[in-house]
């Protein structure tokens, strides 16, 4: 069990770029990763053959320009990260309800 990361870098000087960016936002979510933070996507992975299938399908959607970078992370990895959060930060439960969902593998 994993974590696929999914952080980018997406040209946005146009509304054609704008567009692309959305569009590749939307498919993400639509994959069942969620919003760690803007331009960072995560989603959980049982398996390292599951890892490879979303590798290949982020290849697919990736706008013309834009600079995807994929990082798998072990469970064991993820437990030992560490989130610092400024004053008044309002937390997203999203993201909370997604780790409760990997509880099930």
């Amino acid at each position: 069990m994993g974590w696929l990361l999914v952080m980018f870098d997406l040209p946005v000087d146009s509304k054609e770029h704008r567009k692309e960016a959305s569009d590749f936002r939307r498919a993400l979510l639509d994959d069942g990763y969620v919003m760690l933070q803007f331009s960072i996507y995560m989603r959980a992975c049982p398996s390292f053959d599951r890892m490879l299938k979303h590798q290949k399908r982020l290849g697919s959607i990736t706008p013309n320009g834009g600079n995807v970078r994929i990082l798998f992370v072990t469970d064991k990895q993820w437990e030992k990260s560490l989130s610092v959060l400024g004053n008044g930060y309002q937390h997203k439960t999203r993201l909370t309800n997604q780790l409760k969902l990997s509880e099930f593998w």
